[in-house]
């Protein structure tokens, strides 16, 4: 998948602004803007002086989904009264919300509003359902009445479900942002986006950590009030902090509806197929972008051919010169190239579900990179983003081999009546905590450098 992916992945051409031909590098050259819609001034803008208040908000969000999540099934057996079976159902069926509502937010940030305001739009939602949930901890003494039990019920679960609709614009935004802070045409910004990504996903291990351990513990020994108002208070104060540095972030221009241009090409290619491509590549339909419209633009590959015919220009529609032709039918190059690039990534994103299942059966490990392999290897992120994904997966497959050894040792010492230390599943956990490390890490930034620029959310 390397090879091909090196030798197929379209190359991005940096298209100048005009009000960068005179090469000025004060400014970036990602096509970032900032609050006012100028091109963003390097020194004043970006890099890790707006990611710190981004990393900020991930944070405290992150104390908070795991102050919810961690703990929801105790709270609704013990405070709601429900049954184990009932519990387990609505916990998963608000999580599988919680991870369904990012391709909401992703496609409204991608479209139509831009990552920055999805992500004060949505943390807003976010804020409010931790604020009712708090609220909910004080219903059963507020009130005396004999229905006061279904108003609590009611009460907590749009709460719940408040802060499921939150995640949406969350999740899939906080990442790319803050990756938009670093200029990728500039070789020093691009170290430090990889640091980033390594940043964001410790500090998304500490807030797991803290919500398990020091939360929990608040809930279940002070009360489940204290215990869901200390992660509310901080997402609120992190998103005031958010929303007052707004000068200090990069901006990115938002693009097409990446739903309807993949399915354009899907639909167009469908239609052309009796069409013959041509040798000459040159004769797809490109038409030129001016600079204000474009940052970069995407040279043509050979591979997925098939998809090339719905850039195909037809003799009829040569014939209607000054007719606009619907893009369902005839697409543009670079839209076309997009398309395979999410193609591309399939394999990686098909790898990881394996991966996901196996971590989906134990905590992970708080592991913090170190530079030094940038020095073995010579690359600006230490390894490879498909190198990071293979060493991922080669150490769970082999921490779930270890596991399956123990497994058929315990079964045969169980069998003469002997016990094995729970201690043997050590060394499992710590392989899985470095393996995620590795994979989760090398997944956010694989997908956001290789994901056409306008579906990076």
């Amino acid at each position: 998948m390397e090879a091909a992916g090196d030798e197929e992945r379209p190359l991005l051409h940096h298209l100048s602004p005009e009000l960068h031909q005179d090469g000025d590098s004060r400014y970036t050259n990602d096509g970032t803007v900032d609050v006012n819609g100028q091109p963003a001034v390097k020194a004043s803008t970006g890099n890790w002086r707006a990611c710190f208040f981004l990393l900020g908000v991930q944070f405290s969000e992150c104390l908070a989904f795991f102050a919810i999540s961690k703990n929801l099934v105790t709270y609704l057996t013990s405070v709601l009264h429900e049954s184990n079976i009932d519990a387990a159902r609505n916990v998963s069926t608000w999580f599988g919300t919680t991870f369904f509502t990012p391709l909401i937010g992703a496609f409204l940030a991608d479209t139509y509003w831009g990552r920055y305001k999805t992500l004060v739009v949505f943390l807003s939602v976010y804020i409010v359902g931790m604020l009712v949930l708090t609220v909910s901890t004080t219903l059963p003494w507020m009130m005396q009445s004999s229905n006061h039990g279904e108003i609590h019920r009611i009460t907590v679960y749009v709460g719940l479900y408040l802060t499921a609709l939150g995640n949406g614009g969350i999740k899939p935004c906080t990442s790319p942002f803050g990756a938009d802070q670093f200029d990728i045409t500039d070789t020093t910004e691009r170290v430090k986006k990889g640091s980033f990504f390594n940043w964001f996903y410790f500090l998304n291990t500490i807030g797991s950590l803290l919500s398990t351990t020091v939360i929990i513990w608040v809930q279940d020994n002070v009360g489940w009030g204290i215990g869901f108002a200390i992660p509310m208070i901080l997402t609120s104060l992190s998103f005031m902090v958010f929303i007052a540095s707004r000068r200090m972030y990069r901006y990115k221009s938002k693009g097409e509806s990446p739903m309807t241009t993949a399915s354009q090409v899907v639909v167009a290619a469908a239609r052309n197929r009796h069409l013959k491509l041509p040798e000459d590549c040159t004769t797809l339909h490109y038409p030129p972008s001016s600079p204000s419209e474009a940052t970069f633009s995407v040279q043509h590959t050979t591979q997925f051919r098939f998809l090339d015919k719905a850039a195909i220009v037809s003799p009829s529609t040569q014939e209607k010169k000054g007719v606009a032709t619907s893009p369902w039918r005839l697409c543009t190059l670079s839209h076309v190239e997009e398309v395979k690039m999410l193609l591309r990534l399939c394999p990686a994103w098909a790898s990881l579900l394996v991966f996901f299942m196996i971590t989906a059966q134990m905590s992970s490990t708080v592991i913090e990179q170190v530079p030094l392999a940038r020095r073995a290897t010579g690359e600006d992120r230490g390894l490879t983003q498909p190198q990071r994904l293979g060493v991922g997966l080669t150490l769970s497959t082999l921490a779930m081999a270890y596991l399956a050894l123990l497994e058929r040792n315990r079964l045969a010492k169980a069998a003469i009546g002997e016990a094995v230390s729970i201690m043997w599943q050590a060394p499992a956990y710590a392989v899985m905590g470095v393996s995620e490390v590795f994979t989760v890490i090398g997944m956010i930034e694989l997908f956001y450098d290789r994901a056409p620029d306008n579906m990076r959310s």
